[in-house]
């Protein structure tokens, strides 16, 4: 019933949306004579903030058109190398031939995006960043509410599978970056393909920020998968698809849930930024109008997560810890990161992360005993918070080199 509710709190606020979007327009139009009175400024961003309180936002696009290599600006084609019911592999095609001849080919590199609430444009900063050195792949999950009941359920062993599945499509000799909830399950992926003796075994895997052991300092998000029992986020978070959507009748976690947990974690942060956004606009200040505007049509789209495959993860990794426990079966074949020996391991955590804390993702490390010392390494990003792991200053700066450096440094092909 909640999800039926809130559709009619969204259909009931459009209109809202859109008359404050045209009279804020109104009031900040040049061509308008509203726009010259005195209080036209403060009306029109009162209003703007009105239009962007209340409209619903869409998944964005990555709008990577270009990169420049060396100095040229290349063209970019974003195509869809596999098509899953749950998942669109996209594979970044850089068109190279404008360039001078070069050494070799560039590492082939999948990352794998969360699922946990945002669209994997998240991770725009992190694609852009990395395309211009690496020939990219990356995970697009699907809104569950989209996926007809006919294309059956998602667990946690089928986004292990698919993870396998990718490596295997990308091929032998490629390397995987996961970033946030997917560490583990990819973790899981490589472990199977190493027990497997899969020729697709990836040449490294770099886990940044990810609940590996969520038992190691523990943060709200922890505590609250561990203070409630799985009946309890069966019977109050799950709901289902409404009619006006073709996943009709499909159990979900809905997006907008996560979204307001997100919100809950840091109110005052987000308040402060609105009102920010509030007296720029009264400023005339639209460089920092424009990067409000970005960051928030990206935080506020979300998505929903098929009720199966979030149960499984609130049950295996963050009360049963099945992972560092040894005792994941997926499809009835055990977990064993200790079989892991050929694949190179980079570990990333923010010093400031308050979603996966401390020691959480380093602790691959004890589970991946067999890698050489000489193939494992650890960063952890001072000052960086959770989401400055893979997107801005810091982590173009900071961290992005260093996983390019380790990518080269464990890549057959380069």
């Amino acid at each position: 019933m909640l999800y039926q509710l809130h559709e009619l709190q969204r259909k009931l606020l459009t209109p809202l949306s859109t008359w404050a979007q045209a009279t804020s327009e109104l009031f900040s139009n040049p061509y308008s004579p509203l726009s010259y009175t005195v209080y036209s400024r403060r009306l029109a961003a009162s209003y703007d903030l009105l239009y962007r309180l209340g409209k619903h936002y869409e998944k964005p696009e990555f709008g990577i058109d270009a990169v420049t290599i060396d100095g040229v600006e290349v063209p970019v084609r974003q195509a869809v190398a596999k098509d899953k019911p749950f998942c669109r592999l996209l594979h970044f095609e850089r068109d190279l031939s404008s360039l001078p001849r070069r050494g070799g080919p560039d590492p082939r590199v999948l990352v794998v995006a969360p699922l946990s609430g945002h669209h994997a444009t998240l991770l725009r900063d992190t694609v852009r960043t990395l395309l211009p050195t690496h020939d990219l792949y990356i995970t697009d999950w699907t809104n569950a509410r989209m996926v007809p009941l006919s294309s059956g359920p998602f667990h946690l062993d089928d986004y292990v599978e698919y993870v396998i599945e990718f490596l295997d499509l990308v091929g032998p000799g490629a390397h995987v970056i996961s970033v946030c909830q997917p560490t583990v399950p990819v973790l899981a992926a490589v472990s199977l393909m190493a027990s497997r003796g899969d020729p697709a075994l990836p040449r490294s895997m770099t886990m940044m920020g990810g609940p590996i052991d969520s038992r190691r300092n523990p943060t709200q998000v922890n505590a609250l998968a561990k203070r409630k029992s799985l009946d309890w986020f069966r019977n109050n978070v799950i709901f289902k698809v409404p009619s006006s959507y073709p996943g009709y009748l499909r159990q979900v976690y809905p997006g907008f849930l996560q979204h307001a947990g997100f919100v809950a974690m840091n109110p005052d942060r987000h308040v402060t930024s609105h009102w920010e956004y509030y007296q720029d606009l009264i400023k005339g200040d639209q460089d920092d109008v424009d990067a409000h505007r970005r960051f928030y049509d990206e935080y506020n789209a979300v998505l929903d997560l098929p009720a199966e495959y979030y149960l499984d993860t609130i049950r295996i990794v963050f009360q049963e810890h099945r992972l560092p426990e040894g005792t994941w079966h997926v499809r009835d074949e055990r977990v064993a990161p200790e079989n892991i020996r050929d694949v190179a391991l980079f570990t990333i955590e923010g010093e400031l992360d308050d979603i996966s804390g401390s020691g959480q993702t380093q602790a691959a490390h004890d589970l991946c005993h067999s890698i050489p010392q000489a193939n494992r390494r650890h960063l952890t990003a001072i000052g960086v918070g959770h989401y400055g792991i893979f997107s801005g200053r810091r982590w173009r700066e900071m961290i992005s080199p260093q996983i390019a450096e380790f990518i080269r440094a464990h890549d057959v092909a380069g």
